[in-house]
């Protein structure tokens, strides 16, 4: 049981929970971007194959997108403070158990299912919370917090191979979990946002005249406080339905290109350790993208549905021209054009989210898209190595991930028809139904 958010205060304490948000996403989301450094440590120790040793990170992925309609139920029942402190200590625990490291079944029941879980439990109802918090700055808000992972991850890369060279892979594991143990601080500060009343019960009780028991019970009954449950129903919707398509084919696309960008740069001759700088790029102009566009989306010049869907074509436009790079030089622009426009779509598109369904069924929205957008993220990557494969040219990869982006574009703009044209319709009833009411007021004035 939770009451109903009173109008988000856009400001104020609600910074506080954007800073606890940002701290969340690098907790999470970062730690497991950066995860891949102890992948040939984990190999070598257990001697097993690549392919063996990366179902720890698959497992994470997949426990990540699987938990999210769980952990936004749980949010609706409980609160979101409650669901993040859970999430922290799943977290820890499935680093500090990775630490005795028994063979490679246990790596996937803990740093790979319970960190997983962990990772999904802290990240939905951070993001979630932030767009309780604001409603005219939401899209500056969620570009904050989001910006975390970014921060993060380019400060745990090095971080992480000291840890690793000083205590090995097994200490490290045991010095993130308890890093990640901050979740729970950061998730206490997360305050439920409620109406005052139900927050301070006696002041309001003492504002209510003595004697007028009706008259506060009356009150009683109408306050904001309601029986939520997960709401299933929104695959029924089509805005909703729109909107995950968008998702599937938008995960399709964004997976594909970190995974072929290292290959397709050792292919045109360029030096290893030139190579290693690309991802510095790509992790330094996403941060900027996200600030950027968070506050240009604040100023409210653009709808938010028409901004995700130019970023959109901007990141597929540098997608089909990141192939024609052929040095490091012009590989280097080309990255960072995609770079910078996939961060200013990370900025808002769970504004958006917002925007399609409202905020009452957001907690809901928000776990279901993140579970049908999960099959995206799986099919994407193997898709454009098949088509790599095909092709034998790494070109072909970031062709096929351009042109799913033209594809996810095209709903976006269907979204943003159907939603003006359910707009427009809903105003021509209202004025028939105003029209309708006034007609026999007319009819007595002229008959008096």
């Amino acid at each position: 049981m939770q009451s109903k958010d009173s109008s988000p205060p856009d400001g104020g304490y609600g910074w506080v929970v954007v800073v606890s948000a940002f701290m969340v996403m690098g907790l999470t989301v970062a730690v497991l971007k950066t995860f891949g450094l102890f992948f040939v440590e984990i190999q070598q120790h257990f001697d097993e194959l690549a392919s063996t040793t990366s179902w720890i990170t698959s497992v994470t992925i997949a426990v990540f997108h699987l938990g999210a309609p769980v952990a936004s139920s749980l949010c609706v029942q409980y609160t979101h403070r409650t669901v993040v402190i859970t999430g922290g200590l799943l977290a820890f625990s499935g680093m500090a158990l990775g630490f005795f490291g028994l063979n490679m079944v246990w790596m996937y029941a803990t740093t790979g299912f319970l960190q997983g879980l962990g990772i999904s439990f802290s990240w939905t109802p951070a993001i979630s919370i932030v767009s309780h918090y604001f409603s005219k700055k939401r899209a500056l808000a969620n570009a904050i917090a989001s910006a975390g992972e970014c921060a993060f991850a380019f400060t745990f890369g090095p971080f992480f191979q000291w840890l690793i060279s000083q205590y090995g892979w097994k200490g490290a594991l045991l010095i993130i979990g308890g890093i990640q143990l901050n979740i729970c601080v950061c998730g206490v500060l997360m305050r439920p946002l409620a109406s005052s009343c139900l927050l301070e019960a006696s002041p309001c009780e003492t504002e209510t005249p003595p004697g007028n028991s009706a008259s506060r019970r009356d009150k009683e009954d109408k306050s904001p406080i309601v029986h939520k449950t997960f709401n299933w129903m929104l695959v029924r919707r089509p805005e909703f339905v729109l909107y995950a398509i968008f998702g599937i084919l938008a995960a399709m696309s964004f997976f594909v290109p970190p995974l072929f960008l290292v290959p397709f740069s050792y292919s045109l001759g360029i030096d290893e350790s030139w190579t290693a700088s690309l991802l510095s790029i790509l992790a330094m102009v996403d941060f900027g993208g996200r600030l950027l566009c968070g506050w240009y989306a604040n100023l409210h010049v653009t709808k938010t549905i028409h901004l995700l869907a130019m970023t959109i074509t901007l990141i597929s436009t540098s997608l089909m021209l990141l192939p024609l790079a052929n040095n490091y030089l012009s590989l280097a622009i080309f990255t960072g054009f995609y770079g910078f426009f996939f961060g200013t779509t990370v900025a808002i598109h769970i504004t958006v989210l917002a925007d399609v369904v409202g905020m009452p069924e957001f907690d809901s929205a928000l776990g279901l898209f993140m579970l049908i957008r999960s099959t995206g993220g799986f099919v994407g990557p193997p898709l454009a190595g098949l088509i790599v494969d095909v092709a034998g040219d790494y070109r072909a990869g970031f062709y096929m991930a351009g042109g799913t982006l033209v594809l996810s574009a095209g709903f976006l703009v269907i979204l943003d028809r159907l939603q003006q044209r359910k707009k427009s319709g809903s105003k021509i009833r209202t004025k028939s139904e105003k029209s309708t009411l006034s007609y026999p007021s007319l009819q007595i004035l002229k008959h008096q």
